[in-house]
């Protein structure tokens, strides 16, 4: 009797480090990533993400928020503040010199050298702006670059279309839909997958970097770079 060979992946390469991210401030040229501190950032966070229609509807697809007053916030802030996974980090505006939104790493699995990007939220007034690009970009670079991780993962829910854009502008690939993922808030939460991969990233990153620090302001479309 002869057995048919089954097909294998390919082989990867073992790393040396099985690093995470690190609990660390990272710059660019619009942003900085500061580690979430609760006694400094609650005030600033509080004002610029609750209060009216506008800035409450930043929560509508996240599992909590909008918060009724500041200490209901600043009991969450301190909540998630020491937690290594999701690894939260204050969004600062630099040339504002304030707190504009969160950011988070989660779902870090070192030794698949993965993890995702998430807890994503930015007041009206730091959205369709350089923010949110640069602070991916930051990210992206920690996960890559430094880590040397092979995937890193967006996932939203299906029906919130501006993370779904977002994600696609930012070069990740739409991966699937996981149906009735989750029950957020009372609802159903069907789950939209994103990834990208660290073979796709050096393109990613030189349209990132042209697009924020090259190009003319509106002179280039990231979407249209990464659905070349």
């Amino acid at each position: 009797m002869t057995s048919r060979e089954l097909p294998l992946g390919e082989p990867v390469e073992p790393c040396d480090r099985l690093d995470r991210p690190q609990r660390a401030a990272q710059q660019g040229q619009f942003v900085t990533l500061e580690p979430l501190i609760p006694e400094r950032d609650l005030q600033q966070l509080f004002e610029c993400s609750n209060g009216d229609l506008e800035r409450d509807q930043l929560w509508t697809y996240l599992p909590y928020g909008p918060f009724p007053d500041i200490a209901a916030m600043g009991a969450w802030l301190r909540e998630i503040a020491p937690l290594a996974d999701p690894l939260f980090f204050t969004v600062l505006d630099r040339k504002a010199d304030r707190p504009v939104g969160m950011v988070s790493f989660l779902a870090i699995a070192p030794e698949m050298r993965s993890l995702e990007l998430g807890h994503i939220w930015y007041a009206p007034g730091a959205q369709r702006t350089s923010i949110n690009t640069e602070a991916i970009y930051l990210m992206l670079c920690e996960s890559f670059d430094r880590l040397q991780y092979r995937r890193v993962e967006w996932k939203c829910d299906a029906l919130n279309e501006r993370s779904r854009t977002a994600a696609l502008r930012l070069g990740f690939q739409f991966e699937g839909l996981f149906r009735q993922h989750r029950i957020v808030k009372g609802r159903n939460r069907d789950t939209a997958w994103f990834s990208m991969l660290d073979l796709e990233w050096p393109v990613i990153k030189q349209y990132m970097e042209t697009w924020l620090y090259r190009a003319e302001p509106g002179a280039i479309s990231l979407r249209a770079f990464n659905s070349e």
